[in-house]
């Protein structure tokens, strides 16, 4: 092996890494920009849509858009995600489908957060008292996690049905009918809900994404001028 190519090798593998992870953030931010401004457009826009199955089936395009719902809701089948945290406290949120007036497609409406009973094994009694026909609420996509285990995303046999992670086609295979892929979050207003703080996630801002970017642009920088600092100076040797 030749050791003194062993440096150049170091560089040359290296620095494509650097520049590549600069890039990456730079792109990024781009995206987040995206994010924040469909957020704030979605978030003060007075438009309500009104949902129905032409509605193109795309979160990243509907996220954080008031919609108006007219239909019923499913109250026989309904699911709980796990592992919800509310004010210290573990609980459920209850995800409700309801079914559009023409039938052909039901979304799942999120009515908020219960908390979990001292025996796990003892469910929330998610009984209604009304069935109402419109409802309304904000498109999001469904809560994330940050590792996903295997089978996460199963339901539970029984009524209401548990899971960890949302996965909208095999819920769909559980209900028997199809379903958007995203949620609705009923608004705090409306009856037949639990406890509702709608929160936005937090993200990493535009800026903080171009300042990584210019760490990594200046250890590429670095170690340029460290590469050739030590050639020169092996040559002069």
């Amino acid at each position: 092996m030749n050791f003194k190519r062993t440096p150049t090798v170091i560089f040359l593998c290296v620095l494509p890494l650097l520049i590549a992870l600069g890039l990456w953030q730079l792109g990024r931010a781009d995206q987040k920009r995206v994010l924040l401004e469909q957020r704030e457009q979605g978030m003060s826009s007075v438009e309500i849509l009104s949902l129905s199955d032409g509605i193109v089936d795309n979160v990243d395009v509907l996220k954080f858009k008031k919609v108006k719902l007219n239909g019923h809701y499913d109250a026989a089948h309904q699911f709980l995600i796990d592992n919800q945290i509310r004010s210290g406290r573990v609980g459920y949120f209850v995800l409700t489908p309801f079914i559009l007036t023409d039938g052909a497609r039901a979304v799942l409406v999120n009515r908020g957060w219960v908390p979990l009973n001292a025996n796990r094994q003892i469910l929330p009694d998610l009984q209604f008292t009304t069935n109402p026909i419109e409802v309304t609420g904000r498109i999001n996509s469904f809560p994330s996690v940050g590792i996903k285990l295997a089978g996460a995303e199963q339901p539970s046999s029984g009524w209401p049905s548990v899971m960890q992670v949302v996965d909208t086609s095999i819920l769909a295979k559980k209900l028997g009918y199809t379903l958007f892929t995203f949620q609705v979050e009923l608004d705090k207003e409306l009856p037949e809900g639990y406890k509702r703080e709608w929160q936005v996630s937090k993200i990493m801002l535009p800026e903080q994404h171009i300042a990584y970017a210019m760490q990594w642009f200046a250890l590429a920088f670095t170690l340029t001028v460290l590469f050739f600092w030590y050639s020169k100076k092996s040559k002069d040797e």
